[in-house]
C-alpha cells in the first residue's frame, strides 16, 4: 500500500470533527508519519494492528523524545505482510507528569521499549504490566535523556 492510500484510509477512520486530532505527512522522510492527539493513541494502534488493510504486527522501534517544551514517544510500525511501514508521533506538554497508552498489550516488544523510555524520560506508560526502571538504580534522581537534566554529581568544575 502506498503512503498516500495509507493515509486516506487511516484518515477514513476519524469522523469529520475529529479529522483535525490527526496531521500525516511524509515530508522528509520515506515513510508516512501520523502525529496525533494522546487520547486516540490506544485506538489507532489497536486498529492498526488489528484491520486487514494494515495488519502492523511488528513495532520496530519505540523512542522517547524532548522536543523542548514538550515529551513524547515515536513508534515505527511494520507490516510483515504488507511490506509497508508507519511513524507514529504523540506529544504532551506535560512535563510533570507526562503519560500516554501503553502497546505492549498489542506488540509485546514494547514492554522493555516502554521501560526504558520511563527510565530515561520519566514518561509514564497506562496499563503496562511491570513499569520500573531498567537501566537505572532506584536512588538515580532525574530523568539524563531530558533536555533539562544536569548531573549535579559528576559535573567537572574547572
Amino acid at each position: 500500500m502506498s503512503n498516500d492510500a495509507l493515509q486516506a484510509l487511516i484518515g477514513s477512520w476519524f469522523p469529520e470533527p475529529e479529522a483535525d486530532k490527526l496531521q500525516c505527512s511524509t515530508e522528509g522522510s520515506q515513510y508516512l508519519t501520523i502525529s496525533l492527539d494522546p487520547a486516540y493513541l490506544s485506538g489507532l494502534m489497536e486498529r492498526l494492528k488489528s484491520s486487514p488493510e494494515t495488519q502492523f504486527d511488528y513495532l520496530f522501534c519505540l523512542t522517547g523524545v524532548d522536543w523542548g517544551k514538550e515529551l513524547g514517544v515515536v513508534y515505527h510500525l511494520e507490516s510483515t505482510t504488507h511490506r509497508h511501514i508507519l511513524v507514529v508521533k504523540v506529544q504532551t506538554a506535560d512535563r510533570e507528569e507526562p503519560c500516554f497508552d501503553s502497546v505492549s498489550h498489542l506488540w509485546p516488544t514494547a514492554n522493555f521499549h516502554e521501560r526504558e523510555v520511563f527510565d530515561f524520560f520519566g514518561i509514564r506508560f497506562r496499563n503496562h504490566p511491570n513499569l520500573k526502571k531498567l537501566f537505572l538504580t532506584d536512588e538515580w534522581e532525574g530523568y539524563p535523556l531530558r533536555k533539562d537534566y544536569t548531573d549535579e554529581v559528576n559535573m567537572i568544575v574547572k
